[in-house]
């Protein structure tokens, strides 16, 4: 998937099975409501700020990954060798935005192999939306048959119904 379309969008980097898409400050609300609405991003994970405060000086390591990562507990010059690339600005804020997709992935039903997973499969539907393929009844078992959505799942509304205590109210 390409972010070009996102508003401000200034450049797109893969790494680590992460994508990092820079945007410029001005159209940051413009490209939230855009990955929102338009690509799905209906979570926000996390909001981090970032000091680059001699961040490519004299004496600032790069950062040096592998696939098992790096021992903080040893003490290394790994990287004096490589200065980090110099930064545009001092700060840079990261917004860590996961996509929920609808309706997730049918999963093959195990009912075959273990009948009480009969119920289980249905409680899962029920209340996430998790289709079952080849399940022999699967409906709802918990919420009522015109029930709209899937109370567990993340994005479900919370916004609750009055609740009537006697008739007096």
């Amino acid at each position: 998937m390409s972010y070009r379309a996102l508003p401000g969008f200034v450049d797109e980097r893969e790494a680590f099975g992460e994508t990092t898409v820079t945007i410029e400050t001005a159209r940051m609300r413009d490209a939230c409501e855009y990955a929102r609405d338009e690509l799905g991003f209906a979570m926000l994970c996390d909001v981090v700020a970032t000091d680059y405060l001699g961040w490519g000086g004299k004496g600032v390591s790069g950062y040096i990954a592998t696939a098992t990562g790096r021992d903080i507990n040893f003490p290394s010059t790994q990287g004096l060798q490589t200065l980090p690339e110099v930064k545009p600005k001092r700060f840079s804020v990261s917004y860590h935005l996961l996509a929920l997709r609808h309706p997730p992935e049918p999963v093959p039903s195990v009912v075959s192999v273990w009948p009480t997973a009969d119920w289980h499969e249905r409680e899962q539907f029920d209340l996430m939306g998790i289709d079952f393929t080849g399940h022999p009844n699967l409906s709802r078992i918990l919420m009522d048959d015109d029930w709209e959505g899937h109370p567990l799942r993340k994005d479900y509304p919370i916004g609750g119904e009055p609740v009537r205590f006697s008739d007096a109210q």
